[in-house]
């Protein structure tokens, strides 16, 4: 199933190139009370809600997906948790220092893989946009680029996560698209601007994917083609990131994994319109303002 957010926190079903408007089973969800629990509420309860909107969708009203602005495909993300060079194109081609700014070397230093070097990294979850929504630059004088990743939801909570029951925990994939600024400040910095991590354009739910580790993707802007590679040469799998973020973080309904970025990053400016595609989940397109 296809799941999208549209036009302000509507809920629909992507049918082929219209969107059912299923946002009445909405008030299926359980009653919120303060404290509230760690997670997004909407993915906390997919199990409960999919039939929901199955039955909903059968009467529900369509519109083509065209003519509706696409929000984020989760609402409310607990945490965007993000692994840093886990492509090995991306680790040499990270050597330019226009890119590592003499601060992020791709040097292993004896550690086996990038990310047992620099371990993962948080974005802030206020900075997550839709497909439907431009990305602000926040630093114009300098070099902004693209970053396509396949993006992991988390269904179900979870702590020290085995690699066998890694993928049991996932809702659903989206495409991810990690916006990066360079320069010598910490990632979680750079890349953590309001409208700097996109989410959509909908949630694939887990059961339509078998093998996330072998999924197609890229993308182009302006029509000239920048990043192009498979979720195959990932050099820590999506089961892998799981058990290893699990292993720090508790996780929770909602918290997204941006899985990282193969060799191709680019420089994107106002004006440019990101295409990005990942096989089996969909394509979108993301404006620069």
């Amino acid at each position: 199933m296809k799941i999208c957010r549209f036009d302000d926190g509507r809920v629909g079903i992507v049918d082929g190139d219209q969107v059912r408007d299923v946002t009445s089973v909405l008030e299926a969800l359980p009653p919120l009370r303060w404290p509230l629990a760690p997670g997004d509420h909407f993915i906390a309860n997919l199990d409960k809600m999919i039939p929901l909107m199955r039955e909903a969708a059968k009467t529900a009203p369509a519109k083509p997906l065209a003519s509706v602005t696409l929000d984020s495909c989760v609402a409310n993300p607990p945490r965007i948790i993000a692994a840093p060079l886990n492509y090995p194109l991306h680790v040499a081609e990270s050597a330019n220092p226009a890119i590592n700014h003499g601060v992020h070397m791709p040097t292993h230093d004896g550690f086996d893989t990038p990310i047992d070097k620099y371990g993962l990294f948080l974005k802030s979850q206020t900075g997550v946009i839709g497909a439907g929504q431009a990305v602000q630059l926040h630093w114009p004088e300098r070099r902004n680029d693209h970053e396509v990743e396949l993006g992991v939801v988390i269904g179900k909570p979870g702590k020290n996560i085995t690699r066998e029951n890694a993928l049991n925990h996932v809702a659903g994939y989206c495409i991810a698209l990690d916006m990066t600024v360079r320069g010598p400040e910490d990632r979680s910095f750079r890349k953590a601007a309001d409208t700097y991590s996109v989410l959509g354009p909908w949630l694939v739910t887990a059961d339509e994917i078998a093998d996330p580790d072998a999924l197609e993707f890229g993308i182009e802007v302006g029509g000239e083609v920048r990043q192009r590679s498979n979720t195959a040469h990932l050099i820590c799998d999506v089961r892998d990131l799981i058990v290893r973020a699990s292993k720090v973080y508790t996780m929770h309904p909602g918290d997204v994994i941006m899985t990282g970025t193969p060799d191709g990053v680019g420089q994107i400016k106002s004006g440019d319109t990101m295409h990005a595609w990942i096989e089996k989940i969909g394509e979108m397109n993301v404006r620069i303002a």
